[in-house]
């Protein structure tokens, strides 16, 4: 018998500039989704909520996704590929909503690695800058962000156990 261990995340020596990582799987929008975004963030705006308002007074005539659970998605895809390791999130440098993202469009995310610095203060991690994409099926980029993400070296990380242990199985 062979046990699998899914992997989540990378350690420091895994992040090579210029890798991409294409996560997967897409995730399609209702407007159940929106709407409880929207809720939940207290993002009352019309334009997210109201098809009335959309439809007769938007320049895009119907229900615009809000734009920060586009970009909650993109990120969350990432998790599993990147940050599943991290130790810290340091920042987001920038966000940008390219193309407006309906009720219905299923979103894909793409992140690619830009640099990978060693802590100047710690030698067991280091910091790895990444760019994500996300995309609609048209594969029309609709959102872009670039962050900072702090994570372990592998020899420094913490041991991952479960805790029922590991011989569930006998």
């Amino acid at each position: 018998m062979t046990i699998y261990d899914r992997p989540f995340g990378r350690y420091f020596e895994d992040f090579e500039p210029g890798d991409v990582y294409r996560h997967w799987p897409g995730k399609t929008i209702t407007e159940a989704d929106d709407h409880l975004f929207c809720m939940i963030t207290m993002n009352h705006h019309p334009l997210h909520t109201n098809s009335w308002f959309a439809e007769n007074e938007t320049v895009q005539g119907k229900n615009v996704v809000v734009g920060n659970l586009v970009y909650s998605l993109a990120l969350g895809m990432s998790v599993p590929d990147v940050s599943g390791t991290a130790i810290a999130n340091l920042e987001v440098e920038s966000l940008i909503h390219r193309s407006p993202t309906f009720h219905g469009d299923t979103i894909y995310a793409e992140t690619k690695v830009i640099a990978r610095t060693e802590s100047k203060s710690r030698d067991d991690r280091g910091v790895v800058t990444v760019e994500t994409k996300a995309f609609n099926q048209r594969g029309e980029e609709v959102c872009f962000f670039r962050r900072k993400v702090m994570v372990w070296k592998q020899a420094s990380a913490p041991v991952r156990r479960r805790p029922y242990g590991d011989d569930a199985w006998g």
